[in-house]
């Protein structure tokens, strides 16, 4: 990313999960929250249409697993 931030796609099919996730990552001035999803069809979606520097990706999730 051009502004040194560190992008990143959080996926999770649990949404107290990602709540805590964003929560965490937000208290970092060098990460930037790209994006969130919540299976992980619309993980592969977002991915391929936001290009995150990271995907932090749960591997039990519906509709295609973090390991899939």
């Amino acid at each position: 990313m051009s502004d040194g931030k560190t992008s990143v796609l959080i996926a999770d099919d649990q949404e107290l999960v990602r709540s805590g996730y964003r929560a965490i990552l937000s208290t970092y001035p060098d990460f930037e929250i790209a994006g969130v999803a919540a299976n992980g069809r619309e993980a592969v979606e977002l991915a391929q249409q936001l290009r995150p520097d990271v995907v932090l990706m749960d591997i039990r999730m519906p509709e295609l697993n973090g390991i899939e």
